[in-house]
């Protein structure tokens, strides 16, 4: 055979090689230095998967990055930390197969209280910060002609609550965004994958309810946000929450498995929340969640 012909079926083999789904999946997983993101990333790890976490405070990783997990920052609300996240697991493996967006955290306040500058910074890193690290990676995706987006959503995309106005439109936002990017990149073979948890027994409620007894102190939504934090505090201390490991196996079937559903509700109080939502009309779902809050 030729040397010339050696080189093209060579070159046809390489070709191919690129097209073939492969047999260790790539998996980029954002705030993987805490809680669901942490347990997902050590799952798939467990499961064979080539995993890379990123956070924010990178030295919360080191057990991660010891168990063999590729460690990286990131903070989701600038480009060039993003970019750079991205490029490095891109030269590394040659591609990425799954992009889980789970980086997020709750803000909770009076909307007359909670400053726009804090708002906006909850839109940036629930809604916005996705949107980055999803546009970064779909050049990558598209040329493989395959790919998963998992986006971490929550309950709270679906139900909501008094105080949680901000938090509740980065979810609800989060939801319709997912759904316009799934017919989006459906052409291209890539899927879209919400995950909605429930309660979920994570450091969330103390940066969420925090935020909102300090906000509310000496204003007129004091005794009700008192009440309210001291609802939620109550149910995230008891053991009625799912844990993390719980919660990220739904995540590993999520960015996993071969034909994945659109939408995965899981974790305590999540199914029987959105049913609520789903059958009560407005006017008696609203005195539903006050009854609850006063509990």
């Amino acid at each position: 055979m030729s040397p010339w012909r050696l080189l093209s079926d060579g070159f046809l083999h390489f070709e191919k090689m690129k097209t073939v789904q492969p047999s260790i999946p790539v998996v980029l997983i954002t705030g993987a230095s805490s809680g669901i993101g942490r347990a997902t990333a050590r799952q798939l790890h467990e499961r064979g998967c080539r995993v890379y976490g990123a956070a924010r405070r990178v030295e919360r990783m080191a057990d991660l990055q010891e168990a063999g997990i590729g460690v990286l920052p990131l903070d989701v609300t600038r480009s060039e930390s993003a970019c750079a996240c991205v490029e490095a697991v891109v030269e590394r493996e040659g591609r990425i197969d799954v992009l889980i967006n789970n980086a997020g955290y709750g803000l909770y306040g009076a909307v007359e209280d909670v400053s726009l500058d804090d708002a906006r910074r909850q839109l940036e890193v629930n809604l916005i910060g996705p949107a980055l690290m999803t546009q970064l990676v779909l050049p990558y995706m598209r040329r493989q002609g395959r790919g998963r987006i998992v986006n971490v959503s929550s309950m709270a995309g679906k139900v909501y609550t008094a105080y949680g106005a901000w938090y509740h439109a980065s979810k609800f936002g989060l939801e319709g965004w997912s759904d316009s990017l799934r017919l989006e990149l459906k052409p291209f073979g890539i899927d879209v994958v919400l995950v909605e948890p429930g309660l979920i027994r994570t450091p969330w409620a103390d940066t969420a309810l925090d935020h909102l007894e300090q906000s509310a102190r000496k204003g007129v939504y004091h005794a009700s946000a008192q009440r309210v934090a001291g609802v939620m505090r109550r149910l995230y201390a008891s053991r009625l929450g799912t844990t993390p490991d719980r919660l990220a196996r739904t995540m590993v079937r999520a960015a996993l498995t071969k034909h994945p559903r659109d939408r995965y509700l899981t974790g305590f109080l999540a199914r029987p929340s959105v049913l609520v939502r789903r059958l009560l009309p407005v006017s008696w779902l609203d005195a539903f969640i006050r009854l609850i809050e006063r509990v």
